[in-house]
């Protein structure tokens, strides 16, 4: 890396969830959705992407809008767009794939496309694809494409269901792959068949709560065809593997989940390291290493998520085991133990009694912790905070190379009186505080490790809002 990158791995003005990585003329691009700050409703901006060089993925470039709400010439009522997919087809051109937010008719329940002579765009509309007569059983949602050989595979689903459009949860099979005409990219020229299937789905009961839910992803690797998905715990994004785009696939385990439920003593949205919400995301390898994209949730809700991704790695037989988030993200080892940092690359944030999953309501919940910005929605100057520091919350950061760190300050706002506590690695250091205002708050470091995991902790009356992490 030429410069230090952290997660979240954009600027934190950007909230850009249910990231998908390809790599497309020896650059990274992140296709998502796009969710507006402070708002009340998923997605509510138009499309853009960021793309990175492969030899540098500290180097991220905005390549601005490429799909409005408004170039969709069937988009009418100027439905919101959720979660889309991007291939470059067999005539070389790259396509777009997304599903507008659906209403109570069966008919708005669709998968449109859009194409376009460069994958940073501009896209024009290009078609539907037509999955009605199916729907009963494989939800037109969230859709995935996959080209190999001249083959186009689309992958699509949802596990919720519509009892008004005579949808029953009893109906919902799973997720669904078939394939597409690679002629015109929008005609299916094969029946659907399951993926991953939903909890009622589920016959065998093997997948219990890692069951599909939504957000179909595939990836190949090693020769090894990777279906990712998020599970019905929503938190986690999960894999299958196979020998074959269409499956047969076999259960896997979770990549990734955005409160680490899974990992040591973290087995519940209430136990876990960060509060939760749904995720969305995949896999890209990059120069023979392999990264998950997936979010994080901030704001008190699951309305204004951001992308974050960690290294990964594919065992022998194929397996991947669970990654842990990390501040230090696509950095790939620990930061640097001098620099300034914003407080809110932090990998867990938790509150005195406990953690949640988000729901979307932001009100209540007084005594929680959590990242929000000033102002409203922007495309510049990130100020990006932890507000609300209060007696007995903790906040952690993996991780930070301190064997030549003298100080690691923190600068913080807010009315509070008590005690900070500072712990890296297995080290504890303790402030008292009587903070009115703006304040930088020093500890000294006394022999930092090379790898050491970094967490504060309040104690006192009043509230915090943590800025900035300073290391001298």
């Amino acid at each position: 890396m030429k410069k230090v990158v952290t997660n979240p791995y954009l600027p934190n003005f950007e909230y850009v969830p249910d990231g998908e990585p390809h790599v497309f003329n020896g650059r990274v691009y992140v296709y998502g959705s796009h969710d507006r700050f402070g708002s009340s409703g998923f997605c509510l901006n138009d499309y853009i992407t960021w793309s990175a060089p492969i030899d540098d993925l500290s180097d991220w470039r905005y390549e601005g809008v490429i799909w409005k709400k408004t170039d969709d010439p069937l988009n009418k009522p100027k439905k919101q767009f959720y979660a889309p997919d991007v291939c470059q087809g067999p005539d070389g051109k790259f396509y777009i794939y997304y599903s507008p937010a659906p209403g109570i008719t069966k008919g708005s329940w669709v998968i449109r496309c859009a194409v376009s002579d460069s994958p940073a765009g501009p896209f024009k509309f290009h078609g539907k694809v037509d999955l009605r007569k199916w729907m009963n059983h494989y939800m037109p949602f969230d859709p995935a494409v996959y080209v190999e050989n001249g083959h186009v595979y689309l992958y699509y689903g949802s596990a919720m269901f519509y009892p008004v459009l005579g949808i029953n949860s009893k109906n919902i099979i799973g997720g669904a792959v078939l394939e597409l005409d690679p002629k015109d990219m929008v005609t299916p020229i094969t029946e659907p068949i399951t993926t991953v299937p939903t909890m009622q789905g589920d016959t065998s009961k093997k997948y219990g709560i890692h069951a599909f839910f939504e957000a179909s992803s595939m990836r190949k690797f090693k020769d090894k065809y990777y279906f990712i998905y998020s599970s019905q715990a929503g938190h986690e994004l999960c894999y299958c593997v196979g020998d074959n785009p269409m499956g047969p696939f076999k259960q896997g385990g979770t990549l990734v989940s955005n409160g680490d439920i899974g990992l040591e003593d973290h087995v519940d949205p209430k136990s876990a390291v960060d509060f939760t919400g749904n995720t969305h995301g995949s896999m890209v390898e990059v120069n023979g290493k392999y990264y998950v994209f997936a979010h994080r949730q901030t704001n008190k809700c699951q309305f204004s998520r951001q992308g974050f991704a960690e290294e990964t790695f594919i065992e022998a037989d194929g397996s991947i085991k669970q990654v842990e988030r990390t501040s230090q993200g696509l950095y790939g080892k620990p930061l640097p133990g001098k620099g300034e940092y914003f407080a809110s690359i932090c990998c867990g944030l938790r509150a005195k009694n406990g953690n949640r999953f988000y729901g979307i309501f932001k009100s209540g919940h007084g005594k929680e912790p959590f990242l929000t910005q000033n102002g409203k929605d922007r495309e510049e100057n990130p100020d990006q905070f932890v507000k609300n520091f209060n007696d007995g919350c903790s906040i952690t950061y993996k991780y930070f190379d301190l064997k030549e760190t003298k100080f690691f300050n923190l600068k913080v706002s807010g009315k509070a009186e008590g005690k900070l506590v500072f712990q890296y690695g297995d080290k504890v250091a303790v402030q008292e505080v009587n903070v009115n205002g703006e304040q930088v708050i020093e500890f000294p470091v006394e022999k930092g490790g090379e790898k050491d995991k970094v967490t504060f902790i309040y104690e006192g009356k009043g509230a915090l809002n943590l800025l900035k992490l300073i290391l001298e």
